[in-house]
């Protein structure tokens, strides 16, 4: 999905866990916004299933994302964007058809039963019972 850069919001701040001084001090972890209800990059079909599919995830519409996966802000960038695109390509996706019901033929059936009959006198003779 291709988003539109004057549509996205960034933010900026300080990523938990260890680091010494470098982290101290780094703004690295990123946060990216988008707000689905006034996008342009979807249809208003696609619109209507991201805010059905995402909408606990929502806040007012707006979806965001983070990362503090790596030590470099451009690369925690990069992932926020990709988890984003990710996010709202998959939610916009038109549902899978639904899966026609097939019977099995009259033969296949013959075959199982039949098949079922020389496992269950297998186990018998197994058994030591040879009554049939």
């Amino acid at each position: 999905m291709e988003l539109r850069d004057d549509e996205l919001v960034w933010r900026f701040s300080r990523s938990s866990g260890p680091g010494g001084q470098h982290a101290n001090t780094a703004s690295t972890r990123v946060s990216l916004s988008l707000d689905v209800t006034t996008t342009a990059v979807l249809t208003e079909e696609q619109r209507e299933r991201v805010l059905r599919r995402l909408g606990p995830r929502l806040v007012d519409g707006v979806l965001t994302v983070s990362a503090q996966d790596f030590r470099s802000q451009a690369r925690n960038r990069e992932v926020a964007w990709e988890r984003l695109a990710a996010l709202l390509s998959e939610a916009a996706r038109p549902p899978a058809r639904k899966r026609r019901p097939t019977k099995l033929s009259r033969a296949a059936k013959e075959r199982r039963l039949r098949e079922k009959r020389h496992r269950s006198a297998l186990k018998r003779l197994r058994s030591g019972r040879y009554e049939e």
